[in-house]
Formats: structure tokens, sequence, C-alpha cells
């Protein structure tokens, strides 16, 4: 939406479930807390994230949770422990947990654009 101002939301994640701290961060992107919410536009709204570092994770998700990606060669199954990305970058944890809660259409490389994530 060019030309209007966007509405901003900080978010403090230290403490929270992963889970549901994605869940209310795709809602806000989305729009649907909002009364003039329609699925096919984006809402004026930017996400700034902080404290990714001191989230938390139920149960043994921290030792035994995988990301799996397939390269489209044959052979080309990729996995990654949890434990490890959180270690590299916990800023993509989040990202990933949220790109996967947006609808799967055109809008959602769009929408993850306004997630910051510090």
């Amino acid at each position: 939406m060019k030309g209007t101002e966007f509405k901003q939301y900080t978010i403090d994640a230290s403490g929270k479930i992963l889970g549901r701290l994605a869940t209310e961060v795709a809602l806000l992107l989305r729009g649907k807390n909002k009364a003039e919410f329609v699925p096919y536009r984006e809402a004026n709204v930017k996400i700034i994230v902080v404290n990714v570092e001191k989230i938390k994770v139920s149960g043994k998700k921290f030792e035994e949770k995988k990301y799996i990606h397939h390269t489209l060669y044959p052979g080309g199954i990729k996995t990654v422990l949890y434990k490890d990305l959180f270690k590299k970058n916990p800023s993509e944890v989040l990202r990933r947990a949220v790109y996967g809660m947006l609808p799967k259409n055109k809008l959602r490389d769009q929408i993850i654009k306004r997630l910051e994530i510090k």
C-alpha cells in the first residue's frame, strides 16, 4: 500500500513460547485484529520483535525438533536440528514459524518482509 503509514508494533519475546508468539505475530501481520480486514489485501502493519534469543520451547523440542527441506535433486533432503539453528541464528527460528502460519499465496512473501526481528 503505497503512500500510507504503517502501524508499528513492538513485541518482547523474552520468556514466551515459540508457537504462541508466532501465532500472535502472524495474526497481527495479516491484520486480522482490525475491523476492516479483508483476506486479499495487506494490512498497514510493521512488527518488530526483540529479545528473540530468550524464546522458549516446551518438551523435548529443543533437542529433537528438525527442520527438513528438499533441494529437488535426487538424495537432496537436508535436515537441520532446532538447537543448531537456534544457536546459529535465533531470529530464523521465529521467521520460519511465522512464515509457516501465513497463507500460502502471493501475499506471503510481501507480508513476511514487514516482520523485523532484532
